[in-house]
């Protein structure tokens, strides 16, 4: 007898679990929601998107800057690592 009720049972185990655990779901969702409360209303600053809020910091941060003046190519090189750029260079004389 045994036998045939566990080959019964795992036959149709995912009839019986689906809708179990949608009804746990269901209720643990509004039992959630109704402890929490309404949520507070979102502030000015979180209704922008990241990209205008980099927007406006880069906008910040070069505000007192001329920008007209930048470094050139040939300044950046040397400052970066010697082994990453040179290596497959030959060594200047």
């Amino acid at each position: 007898m045994w036998p045939l009720l566990w080959a019964t049972v795992r036959a149709y185990a995912p009839y019986v679990t689906f809708p179990v655990a949608f009804v746990v779901g269901a209720v643990g969702y509004h039992l959630e929601w109704f402890i929490r409360g309404q949520p507070p209303p979102p502030a000015l600053e979180d209704e922008k998107s990241i990209s205008e809020r980099r927007e406006d910091r880069t906008l910040q941060e070069s505000a007192g800057k001329d920008l007209t003046q930048v470094v050139s190519l040939k300044e950046k090189m040397e400052f970066a690592p010697r082994a990453v750029l040179n290596r497959n260079r030959p060594e200047k004389n």
